[in-house]
């Protein structure tokens, strides 16, 4: 398939997904099976994402790519004047708008790759959102998200860290993978895992300031940067 069929797939998987998506993140389910240490430290790993993005205070306007369900709007609410919660899926932002139910969130149901910011941002704040971006889109991308910031706007993301073993999915190249539903019915989406080097460096080509690092029991990368173009009040993640 080409990036553009791709890409529709991949919509199609987040909405037929969106009843199950959250077994994987609270390892429920068909992810409810991993050895106790292991569930200890993907649990500990999350305690430390929202550590540091308390730490780094997504206030004033926020824009939130890839909403999903909420696990990280939720988060967002608690800091920001107000939050736009964009995302391809109106099922998964149904879902979103249920856990959240709060007064300060806009929720957009649009194609990331074709919408278009009408408004600038303090933060814009992605969550398992970057590598689903093929290499053929990744420069555009970055320049929706410096046009919607405005001066001093800071981005902070979150992602896997690496390529890990998981009978849900199947590593097919660098930029694609097919997902397994919880009926048996198969997606192949773009999926594609940076190093914290190399992303850093990426981004650097393209005039962004980011640091990176994984958490400490390696399953997520998380970082934050702004535009070099611009003053900002960046930060490293600790």
């Amino acid at each position: 398939m080409d990036d553009d069929a791709i890409l529709a797939e991949q919509k199609r998987y987040y909405s037929a997904r969106a009843p199950e998506y959250d077994d994987w993140w609270f390892r429920r389910g068909r992810y409810a099976h991993d050895p106790p240490h292991v569930r200890e430290g993907w649990f500990a790993d999350q305690r430390e994402l929202e550590t540091i993005l308390d730490a780094f205070t997504p206030d004033g306007e926020v824009l939130e790519l890839a909403a999903g369900t909420g696990l990280w709007t939720r988060h967002l609410v608690r800091h920001a004047t107000r939050v736009t919660a964009v995302d391809a899926s109106p099922e998964v932002l149904a879902l979103n708008r249920a856990r959240v139910d709060a007064s300060n969130v806009d929720y957009v149901v649009a194609d990331i790759f074709a919408w278009q910011p009408t408004q600038t941002y303090d933060v814009c704040f992605f969550g398992f959102w970057l590598s689903h971006v093929p290499e053929s889109r990744f420069d555009d991308f970055w320049k929706k998200v410096a046009a919607a910031l405005r001066a001093g706007g800071r981005v902070f993301l979150v992602d896997g860290a690496a390529q890990q073993a998981a009978h849900t999915s199947r590593q097919t190249s660098d930029e694609r993978t097919v997902r397994t539903l919880a009926d048996g019915r198969e997606f192949e989406i773009v999926k594609r895992f940076w190093e914290p080097d190399d992303l850093a460096s990426r981004l650097a080509s393209l005039g962004w300031r980011f640091a990176f690092r994984c958490s400490t029991n390696g399953h997520f990368l998380y970082g934050s940067g702004a535009s070099e173009r611009q003053p900002s009040r960046y930060s490293s993640p600790r």
